[in-house]
């Protein structure tokens, strides 16, 4: 598997791996996050446009996943409650990870791509996404407190900071 920048003529795809998440977190008892539509076709758009969407395809080109990845800081993450973050270094910022369930190991491949570019990575998720919660606690991440959102709703925190391995 390999990750790359999103392009304008991989929106319908991405859009259907979105199409798919919903459906799949609605299965598994998350109902509230990701309604009413949401993340729109124009709201990728611009994130392509902005060069933060990226996928995972495999070795044949077929898109597997999608998530956005931004570096510096987010507005969201000023303020955190219940807790705190593990450190106040720059960081990196993984949103919207969803894959379309065909192949395991896809949301690793895009953590992973994200440590390559930033050692000190935060993510949120909604209460109810227990299966966000088990991948991100699985690859390392700590739980740090409560954020809230744009919309006013909250999520909880992770962040992982990658040490890196000298050998001798």
């Amino acid at each position: 598997m390999n990750i790359r920048a999103t392009e304008l003529r991989d929106l319908p795809s991405v859009m259907e791996i979105y199409d798919y998440a919903r459906a799949f977190m609605r299965s598994t008892g998350n109902t509230t996050q990701w309604i009413d539509g949401y993340p729109s076709e124009a709201f990728i758009r611009q994130e392509i446009e902005d060069g933060h969407s990226f996928v995972c395809a495999d070795e044949e080109g077929g898109i597997l996943g999608t998530f956005c990845f931004i570096l510096g800081d987010d507005p969201t993450y000023q303020h955190i409650y219940e807790g705190a973050w593990l450190n106040d270094e720059p960081y990196g910022v993984v949103h919207r990870l969803a894959t379309n369930g065909s192949r395991k190991g896809v949301a690793e491949t895009c953590l992973n791509w994200c440590f390559e570019r930033m050692a000190n990575i935060r993510v949120d998720t909604h209460r109810d996404n227990k299966v966000m919660q088990h991948i991100l606690e699985k690859h390392g991440f700590q739980r740090c407190g409560i954020i809230y959102v744009k919309n006013g709703t909250e999520r909880i925190a992770y962040q992982k900071i990658r040490t890196m391995v000298v050998r001798e």
